[in-house]
């Protein structure tokens, strides 16, 4: 079946789960008035109605001794007996007309028994709140028809639901979680495989070229599953792509330096046969400048192409401690101070040359724009590196050219005026090795001028 064919399987889930979820709210709140009505209209329990058949016999036994008995007091005394654990027991005798012969006030309960009883027409027993009463038991006595009900005075157990048919704003809380449970329970089913799409794309797009959305995600038969394949398959164009482009520019590159080889040597020849003019110097010039342009390309390129090589946890001190000097000497030839402020504790896992070389670039062009002062501090935290270099240099003056200096081949316009501009790739190689260590890299200007570069790095 292919893939267009395949049901929409979102939407299943969606209605189904809201479907279930109220459904079965509304079934268990429904029957519980159900359940309560089947279990008042039970038929009545042997033991309760063997108690009204006996009291009944005793009255009849009564009455047909002495018709005129009905309100004397030893028909009262037959009906206040105790049942088998002692507790008292009341019985009511009713006559056709529904009155209540035996007492002279009845509660509320009786009265909406005595209804509920009619209703059903057979010997019931309910628990009120604080009573259990029970009947009718009918019974004939000279042409005269009675009914007897009796009456438990305390509370009895009851079957569960009768708690929840009682207590209803209980039983709504209840529902309102269960259902709460139920949605949260599809919510994550739904989510969960979409943060990991969120997660893969987001790395990818901070450069990770080798994300890829779990199996977890890829294997499920729904839209979302699709939608994960289909996003594995773009990532992987895209990292071929990405990865091609940049073997092409080593390529050429690599190729460019076998004309420009035989161009310097041909300088040369000329040189040592005495042929040389500004036309030759000039031409030499370009020469070396060419070649820093394809070295530079060259390292680009490599640090992009091995960002996922194998990193060792190394001492910063030792990763940096050539670049250091280097730098330090290069500063104090300017007549300018390097301050370093550099924790000789401080390690991290690191691919050492594209780190030394990243941060040489950045001392170098600080150096460079500085007027007497550059520093260079770092610092750990529980969970990252944080190496900040500044100067008290111009800065930059438009707030865009911050956030583009580290794209290949851009450069501010205030470089792009001076011989020094050089060609816009050593930003770039530094943005490319930070990256390749998965790590964050700003620039922003200091007041009143200068420029700082914070770079943190995943410890």
């Amino acid at each position: 079946m292919s893939v267009n064919k395949l049901p929409n399987r979102i939407f299943i889930k969606l209605l189904l789960g809201f479907w279930l979820c109220s459904s079965l709210i509304i079934v268990i709140v429904g029957l519980l008035p159900l359940l309560q009505k089947n279990h008042d209209r039970a038929p009545l329990p042997p033991h309760l109605e063997q108690m009204l058949s006996r009291v009944a016999d005793r009255i009849s036994s009564r009455l047909i001794e002495n018709p005129e008995a009905i309100s004397s007091k030893p028909l009262k005394r037959l009906t206040h007996q105790r049942d088998m654990r002692g507790k008292p027991v009341r019985f009511y005798l009713v006559d056709q007309q529904g009155r209540v012969l035996n007492a002279n006030k009845v509660s509320r309960g009786l009265r909406r028994f005595m209804l509920i009883a009619d209703e059903v027409n057979h010997p019931i027993s309910q628990q009120f709140r604080d009573e259990l009463i029970f009947g009718p038991y009918e019974f004939d006595v000279a042409d005269e028809s009675y009914s007897l009900y009796g009456r438990l005075g305390d509370h009895h157990p009851r079957p569960w639901f009768f708690f929840f048919a009682e207590n209803k704003i209980l039983t709504l809380s209840l529902a309102i979680l269960l259902s709460g449970l139920l949605c949260a329970l599809l919510a994550w089913h739904l989510g969960k495989p979409l943060r990991s799409l969120r997660l893969s794309a987001d790395a990818l797009a901070a450069g990770d070229l080798s994300s890829r959305v779990d199996n977890n995600t890829t294997n499920r038969k729904d839209e979302i599953g699709q939608l994960a394949q289909a996003f594995n398959g773009m990532a992987t164009s895209v990292e071929n792509m990405v990865n091609s482009q940049q073997r092409l520019i080593s390529d050429i590159s690599h190729e460019l330096r076998t004309p420009l080889t035989r161009l310097q040597l041909a300088l040369a020849l000329a040189r040592k046969k005495g042929q040389e003019s500004a036309e030759t110097e000039r031409i030499g010039y370009e020469a070396e400048q060419l070649e820093q342009m394809i070295a530079e390309l060259l390292e680009l390129s490599r640090v992009k192409l091995n960002i996922h090589d194998t990193k060792y946890q190394v001492f910063l001190n030792e990763t940096l401690s050539q670049v250091l000097d280097d730098a330090e000497f290069e500063a104090s030839q300017q007549g300018k101070q390097l301050l370093i402020d550099i924790d000789d504790s401080i390690s991290l896992p690191t691919n050492p040359r594209p780190m030394a070389r990243a941060i040489e670039n950045l001392l170098r062009n600080a150096i460079r724009y500085a007027e007497l002062q550059i520093h260079i501090k770092a610092q750990a935290t529980d969970s990252e590196v944080i190496i900040v270099i500044t100067d008290d240099g111009p800065g930059i003056e438009n707030e865009q050219d911050l956030l583009a200096i580290f794209d290949p081949f851009y450069r501010p316009q205030t470089a792009r005026e001076r011989e020094s501009g050089g060609w816009g790739l050593g930003l770039a190689i530094t943005k490319a090795a930070i990256d390749a260590h998965q790590g964050l890299i700003v620039a922003e200007n200091r007041a009143p001028h200068g420029l700082k570069v914070t770079i943190k790095l995943p410890s």
